[in-house]
């Protein structure tokens, strides 16, 4: 009989979203707050479902539970917590779906937990349809709100098109080696080569499919052109969700496939095609369009929509390392963004909330009129920016280890550069909080679970930056999962 416990975790979480539903539909939405405190509990239980690890697979790699995979879901449920905790704001706008609204959200959880889980293609793609498509419906929620309409259907319809083309190459991959399990298409591959010498221009192709479709989940350049639109334009927790959890999500597969299962056709000795190289260059490109173009950005949701897509190419940094410090990197980096951008965007949604503003020209007399938020928001920049001693810094500094490492010097000394332009643009909005006047500034006191994400994420940023430890040794202990 199958032992069905590692999946207790995903199992529980798409009940308990039922369940909101349910008591949304049985208190005639009366309640504006039940159904986002009832997704908060079903969060925490679920992270206590986690625990103890266990190292096992079902049904032959269908499903695994490992280190690497409880490091993602902890991101995931961190994540989605933050998310709707920032949520109850426009929950109280809403006049109803409320409960839909929460449980989509765990939903698309429930989705990133699988993908993070997953050594088998066909399952990894499912995971990530549950992942996206609830995303799809969230972006759109604020159905009043043009802007919010056209990001969901934009995001629906590249969605599809990225989807297809992943699709694609997975299937070729499967045609190449006869397999959908990743230990085996790796010994597949292996043999095709010691056997012919090379692997032809056929799984180049797969792989430029598969690195294309997982692009626009991590929104890297040039499969960004959906971010910025989709970012400004749907609610504001969704869109800090659309950020960390998806970005996450795509991170996790990325790694899955391309270092677990084709690293050995990293190099140029074992393929005719070096997906390192590759993914390099992809990771330059981006940190330039993403950094450049977010200076000229007047709206701080657009901005930061811009920073976000830095940032994709910070992570990739670590990813092309394709090392085990460089997986350790990556996965520390990604549990300190998850405090500092779901903290930014949370303080983005309080302040529109009480103002009905976005723009960063209005946060002028901030400091005065709110000093604690303003400084939380300070925070936030500055450890997106890499200062230390926030999180960021040390996200940064690993990941530009790992990359020197394995020799990509160039960029790490073009990610420095770049870098310099971020901190332009972050301390562009400090300054105006701390430097220019408001003649009639809004004093902003956030509810309690505004409030409650804020503080962790504020604490996050700062307690990872000082005591990184703990959770360096999860980031190793998910990276020992693979073998370099």
């Amino acid at each position: 009989m199958v032992n069905l416990a590692p999946l207790y975790p995903e199992l529980f979480l798409f009940g308990w979203a039922l369940v909101v539903l349910a008591a949304d539909l049985f208190s005639r939405r009366r309640s504006a707050t039940l159904p986002g405190y009832l997704s908060l509990v079903g969060l925490v239980v679920t992270g206590f479902l986690l625990w103890p690890v266990q190292d096992a697979s079902l049904w032959g790699g269908m499903f695994v539970s490992d280190a690497f995979a409880l490091f993602f879901k902890i991101i995931f449920l961190g994540a989605a917590f933050l998310a709707i905790g920032s949520s109850f704001g426009l929950a109280g706008r809403m006049t109803h779906h409320r409960g839909e609204y929460f449980a989509l959200i765990l939903f698309s959880t429930v989705g990133m937990m699988f993908l993070a889980s997953t050594k088998e293609l066909i399952t990894l793609y499912v995971g990530l349809e549950l992942t996206t498509i609830p995303l799809f419906i969230l972006a759109a929620y604020t159905k009043s709100s043009r802007a919010s309409t056209e990001a969901g259907l934009k995001y629906m319809i590249i969605g599809a098109a990225s989807s297809a083309v992943l699709l694609y190459g997975l299937s070729i991959i499967y045609g190449l080696t006869g397999s959908t399990f990743l230990q085996q298409i790796t010994i597949n591959l292996s043999i095709y080569w010691l056997s012919y010498g090379e692997l032809g221009p056929v799984f180049s192709i797969a792989l430029m499919m598969i690195l294309a479709g997982l692009a626009f989940k991590l929104a890297l350049v040039p499969f960004h052109m959906w971010a910025p639109d989709v970012y400004e334009g749907a609610p504001t927790p969704i869109t800090a969700f659309l950020s960390v959890g998806s970005k996450a999500a795509g991170l996790a597969a990325l790694v899955r496939i391309f270092v677990g299962s084709f690293i050995a056709f990293a190099t140029p000795v074992m393929a005719p095609r070096d997906w390192g190289n590759i993914m390099a260059v992809l990771a330059a490109v981006t940190m330039i369009v993403g950094n450049i173009i977010a200076i000229r950005q007047t709206n701080i949701k657009r901005m930061l929509a811009y920073s976000s897509i830095a940032q994709a190419g910070y992570i990739l940094t670590g990813v092309v390392a394709a090392s085990n410090l460089g997986v350790s990197a990556v996965s520390f980096y990604v549990f300190t963004y998850l405090f500092a951008n779901m903290g930014a965007f949370a303080l983005v949604a309080v302040i529109a909330d009480r103002t009905g503003s976005e723009q960063i020209a209005d946060l002028a007399g901030f400091s005065k009129s709110s000093p604690v938020l303003a400084a939380l928001l300070a925070v936030f920049m500055l450890s997106l920016a890499g200062i230390p001693p926030l999180a960021g810094f040390l996200a940064k500094y690993y990941v530009f280890a790992a990359a020197v490492q394995a020799g990509y010097t160039w960029l790490v000394i073009l990610a420095l550069l770049t870098s310099v332009i971020a901190l332009y643009y972050y301390a562009n909005v400090i300054r105006v909080m701390y430097l220019s006047a408001d003649p009639n500034p809004h004093h902003i006191v956030p509810s309690f679970p505004a409030g409650l994400v804020l503080a962790l994420a504020g604490i996050g940023v700062i307690l990872f930056g000082l005591i990184p430890e703990p959770i360096l040794r999860m980031a190793l202990a998910a990276a020992a999962c693979f073998v370099f």
